[in-house]
């Protein structure tokens, strides 16, 4: 009997290292998933930034966002009508009251950046 009770021991010994090896393989599996999210938020500050280049390069000049430190005084402050996305895209794309249309000017990336940025910024 005894010589039957090692070989037991051994396969037990055996099972228990393999389902410690499992446990690891899916907490190796949690941190993976965790990290997919920080690509996202890369991306999405990536956007952001170039969002707030565009603006500082096109819009600073005339237009108050606390966001983006600039105190244009032509157009209007930006932080006080807190436009949203679609209505900053319609009045870069074809301008309007007095500002000019830039859909000659930036590409349709850059307008969508823009209008992003100001939406998400404007206000805060």
């Amino acid at each position: 009997m005894q010589t039957l009770r090692a070989p037991i021991a051994i396969s037990l010994a055996a099972a228990a290292l393999g389902l410690a090896a499992c446990g690891s393989s899916s907490s190796e599996s949690s941190s993976t998933t965790t990290a997919a999210p920080a690509t996202t938020t890369s991306t999405t500050t990536v956007a952001s930034a170039e969002g707030e280049k565009v603006f500082a390069s096109n819009c600073a000049q005339c237009h108050t966002l606390a966001a983006a430190g600039s105190t244009g005084e032509v157009g209007p402050n930006l932080d006080s009508i807190a436009p949203d996305e679609a209505t900053v895209n319609a009045k870069v794309t074809n301008g309007g009251g007095g500002m000019p249309a830039f859909a000659d000017v930036l590409t349709e990336a850059q307008i969508d950046a823009v209008s992003a940025y100001v939406a998400d910024s404007a206000g805060k």
